[in-house]
């Protein structure tokens, strides 16, 4: 059975986690689905931006399936870790921008692959939180790290201390999420946001991405060569030349990602 419900719409595509029954928890199943999706997407320019959403209006992703996890062992737990943490590194890591509709509750891993997304649109009634803690663990799919880095370390320490949850609009204040949709209109608003992404040329989207996300932690004179790195990237592309044209022909540009 498909762990996910894919909706293709040109350049885009809607990834739905279909597992509503169980809160669409991250199952071995589901993540390694989800990874074939994302190497899948990785492989070309043709889908240049996904959405990832969960089914139903209850939750986005409420985290690890607990009662999975209660019948692994200890190896067998790692090794999910392991293929958690590397699953959600290749989403920000690929060329295609990944954006999270936070239909409902993300909690744990659910606000942990949140955060391996590029951004992150909510729901007026979504709730995120990483609560390992109330479990007597930590968040292990990257989250004392990528939270960090998203909204600080103060306010990543408090919540990841405390455990406590957050509605879309204080998320909103934190800087944890980057829009809150109108009630009902959550996909409308990220599919409107992926297709805005997708209609801009491509590689030098990914370049743009990549530029941000490794140079985010390197002093300022590398992170400014390594901009520069990635501008070149964009310099020789068909692309290029194509917006430039369009822009003289005072036009739509029609990028093809080369």
């Amino acid at each position: 059975m498909a762990e996910f419900r894919i909706d293709a719409r040109g350049h885009v595509e809607v990834w739905t986690i279909d597992g509503e029954a169980r809160r669409n928890a991250i199952s071995r199943a589901m993540l390694k689905e989800l990874g074939e999706h994302v190497a899948r997407v990785s492989s070309g320019r043709q889908v240049r931006a996904v959405v990832l959403t969960g089914a139903g209006d209850k939750a986005f992703c409420a985290g690890a399936d607990l009662k999975e996890r209660s019948t692994m062992s200890e190896p067998e737990v790692r090794a999910f870790l392991e293929g958690l943490r590397e699953t959600f590194r290749k989403l920000e890591t690929s060329d295609c921008v990944f954006i999270a509709a936070i239909n409902g509750a993300a909690l744990g891993g659910g606000t942990e692959l949140s955060l391996a997304c590029d951004l992150r649109v909510a729901a007026p009634g979504a709730e995120l939180g990483l609560t390992e803690v109330k479990l007597g663990i930590i968040p292990g799919g990257g989250g004392t790290q990528r939270l960090s880095r998203l909204i600080g370390p103060g306010h990543a320490k408090e919540l990841i201390l405390t455990g406590r949850r957050v509605g879309a609009a204080e998320a909103l204040s934190l800087g944890l999420v980057q829009r809150v949709a109108p009630e009902g209109k959550l996909l409308e608003v990220a599919t409107e946001l992926a297709e805005t992404i997708a209609g801009n040329a491509p590689i030098a989207v990914a370049a743009a991405k990549h530029a941000i996300e490794e140079g985010y932690s390197l002093e300022l004179p590398k992170a400014l060569k390594l901009e520069l790195e990635k501008y070149e990237l964009t310099l020789k592309t068909e692309d290029r030349l194509e917006g430039l044209k369009a822009f003289a022909e005072k036009r739509p540009p029609k990028f093809q990602g080369k």
